[in-house]
């Protein structure tokens, strides 16, 4: 799927203008409910616009302060979105394969400036082999392009291991020397769940789920096969052809999606799993300190409003704020992810529409979140 990581550029308008008089002082429970009623009001004005179809959820500490789901999760039931449907997360997965990464590196089992070829030997692109690393796959410097091309449209349906999407890109050449510059690349995340796999012994799906779902208490999150039925699911809609031009009518996105997802994206996830991946984070279940710090902090200059990209996160200072995470956007797929460590607040937006539709309410969470 195309890639898309969190974007935390433009200004940032005051959510709480103060006062040119010196006011009373406030209760830490007053000043906590200013913003957590204006988020609120905030989501409900979107949902009597008609301008939400999914989730939003603002956490504090693990603790919800502001939610909301509106529209209809699945059109061909009339299934209604509530807080806790499953939603397509898009590029977000890439939090998490970076994650299993950085506890092989922990674990001593691996180093990020391994090449690929000390883990894959048998990999059939040499260039690929002897020259890039874990450390450019995982900060999208390795060269390495997308998979979605004919080849992923014509098999699409047979894509369900990490092994059957490699001969789709494998014998693509690099587009540039490992370590030139940052090129979004789901190719790259893909080899990296391959190097998990071959690492642990594991397929990538057991290992997430084991060693990232369950110790966070992620029980609503994961992949799911294609045909079966999944209780509260939402099913994606959108406006966008193949060619990336708009379509008369609203159609779902199931012929163009991933139909199980991977290492690069296309798994499901609840708002309240969300903010409990952060709390798993800040609270050192997932990785020790030292790991948790490295996977975060950004690494290379992504260019434009992106910022800098760490480990399968983003990394930015936005309106003073300093917000973590990433977002996934494709075909009837808008997912937002963002911490805000020094602040303790989780803000996710999940939604079943195309991407457009989420930029303006990101823009509207961060304006209304305060700075202290």
């Amino acid at each position: 799927m195309k890639g898309t990581v969190i974007v935390l550029g433009a200004t940032l308008v005051a959510a709480v203008i103060a006062s040119t008089e010196s006011p009373a002082p406030q209760s830490p429970a007053k000043s906590q409910a200013e913003p957590a009623n204006e988020l609120q009001g905030y989501f409900d004005s979107l949902a009597t616009d008609n301008k939400l179809s999914g989730v939003l959820l603002v956490a504090k500490d693990g603790i919800t302060v502001a939610s909301k789901a509106a529209g209809i999760a699945n059109k061909a039931t009339g299934a209604a979105i509530d807080l806790n449907t499953k939603f397509n997360l898009g590029s977000m997965n890439k939090m998490f394969t970076a994650v299993a990464v950085a506890q092989l590196a922990q674990a001593g089992k691996l180093s990020f400036t391994d090449t690929v070829g000390k883990h894959l030997p048998d990999y059939p692109n040499k260039e690929v082999v002897e020259k890039v690393t874990i450390h450019q796959l995982l900060t999208h410097t390795s060269g390495m392009g997308m998979y979605w091309n004919e080849k992923f449209m014509a098999q699409r349906e047979k894509l369900t291991t990490v092994a059957a999407h490699l001969p789709l890109f494998v014998t693509d050449p690099l587009s540039f020397p490992p370590g030139e510059k940052f090129q979004y690349s789901n190719s790259g995340y893909m080899v990296l769940g391959a190097i998990i796999e071959k690492v642990s012994g594991e397929d990538y799906y057991s290992y997430v789920a084991e060693h990232i779902y369950k110790p966070a208490g992620m029980s609503d999150t994961g992949f799911y096969e294609p045909g079966k039925d999944i209780p509260n699911l939402a099913i994606g809609y959108t406006k966008m052809g193949l060619d990336g031009k708009p379509l008369e009518e609203v159609r779902d996105n199931t012929s163009t999606r991933e139909v199980k997802g991977g290492p690069a994206g296309g798994g499901y996830s609840t708002a309240g799993d969300l903010v409990k991946f952060h709390t798993a984070l800040r609270s050192y279940k997932l990785l020790n300190e030292e790991h948790t710090k490295l996977v975060t902090t950004g690494k290379v200059d992504a260019g434009g409003p992106i910022g800098r990209y760490g480990y399968g996160f983003g990394d930015k200072v936005f309106g003073g704020k300093h917000i973590v995470g990433h977002n996934g956007g494709s075909a009837g797929i808008g997912a937002n992810f963002e911490m805000y460590p020094e602040l303790g607040y989780t803000a996710v937006l999940l939604m079943n529409s195309d991407p457009p539709t989420m930029m303006p309410v990101i823009m509207g969470i961060r304006q209304r979140l305060p700075a202290k």
